[in-house]
């Protein structure tokens, strides 16, 4: 499973329970939403640490890749890219 995804559960799961847990409390249906979107926002800083440094180092060379082939792509048509030894053709 990817860490996006985990990560994503994760919070999802926090707000759940936080909003279980204030559905005992009598307010406003709005008030204890806003309340649980806060304060599970607040408990995922803390909790999800591990999952959230995953996703992002997972982000990180996701976007390292993307910038890799683009450089490759962009030299390949400026005809920069010489080919190797098994890849050039017999004219």
């Amino acid at each position: 499973m990817s860490a996006a995804v985990k990560y994503t559960l994760g919070r999802i799961g926090l707000f759940v329970a936080v909003l279980a847990g204030l559905w005992l409390i009598d307010m406003n249906v709005f008030l204890k939403l806003m309340l649980a979107l806060a304060f599970s926002a607040a408990l995922s800083f803390f909790l999800l640490r591990g999952w959230r440094d995953e996703m992002a180092e997972e982000m990180a060379g996701a976007a390292e890749r993307r910038r890799t082939e683009k450089e490759r792509l962009r030299s390949a048509l400026a005809g920069d890219d010489q080919p190797t030894e098994g890849e050039r053709r017999e004219d």
